[in-house]
């Protein structure tokens, strides 16, 4: 059976929601976790809520692919799910409150759907192409901002830093100079969906994946919001860069990027 963008945004939505009810019972125990890399963490919540997705999906959307960060799987060039578990492995680690549970669609690569539930924020946004994009069920939309100098912005940086220009150490200086501020969050989700409801006014970052961004970017683009890669060509998530902005500031920032 054919769903619509919003059915499969609310399907992602409630599985993202009993996903996150899951992971928040660890939050703040202090919960071991193993090391993939030495600054990419992995715990026992990751993969119970993976796997809480995975079958939730199956049942509510039966054949359509399903691709996630622990779990992995084969994208459809058609319609696949992407689903970032827990995204903010190392916030939640060590008990800071900004991690999240991500589930988007992508449908030949373009973020159709999505939701992300951040429960230790108590906020959850959910977006959908030719919809509408809501944050705790009130409608949403991005800033207005037009002038680099007086926007917020958020960026990320990969777990290996050893070499430039991946490790986004030169560009975060660059912009840095330029606009009113930067934050770094931790976990790529929220991010997006910050620019979506306007508190950031742009967002990028070199190195991050695809399930990482599937949820926020469809909720950015279901806001009003530009999704493009750095360079400003049409985003292409299993690149593994991306620049998410309110639209007005994203030449601007786009020419800092390159």
């Amino acid at each position: 059976m054919k769903r619509s963008w919003q059915e499969l945004a609310e399907v992602s939505l409630s599985v993202a929601r009993e996903a996150a009810e899951l992971v928040r019972e660890g939050w703040r125990s202090k919960p071991e976790a193993a090391e993939k890399t030495r600054a990419n963490l992995v715990t026992e919540y990751d993969v119970a809520s993976e796997r809480l997705i995975r079958e939730r999906l199956a049942r509510l959307a039966p054949g359509v692919a399903i691709v996630g960060e622990e779990i992995g799987g084969e994208a459809n060039a058609e319609l696949t799910f992407y689903c970032d578990p827990l995204d903010g492995t190392t916030n939640f680690v060590h008990g800071h409150p900004f991690w999240c549970v991500s589930i988007g669609v992508l449908a030949a690569g373009v973020p159709v759907a999505g939701a992300v539930v951040a429960p230790s924020l108590a906020t959850e946004w959910i977006g959908w192409q030719g919809g509408t994009a809501l944050r705790n069920q009130k409608e949403c939309a991005v800033s207005s901002t037009d002038q680099l100098g007086d926007a917020l912005l958020a960026t990320g940086f990969p777990t290996d830093r050893t070499r430039a220009p991946e490790n986004n150490f030169d560009t975060f200086v660059r912009v840095k100079r330029v606009v009113r501020a930067v934050r770094r969050c931790g976990a790529a989700a929220i991010d997006l969906c910050f620019v979506a409801d306007g508190t950031y006014d742009g967002y990028w970052e070199r190195v991050v994946n695809a399930w990482d961004l599937a949820g926020g970017a469809a909720v950015v683009l279901a806001a009003g919001g530009r999704l493009t890669s750095l360079d400003g060509s049409p985003a292409r998530l299993e690149r593994g860069n991306v620049l998410a902005t309110n639209g007005h500031i994203h030449a601007d920032l786009t020419h800092l990027l390159i």
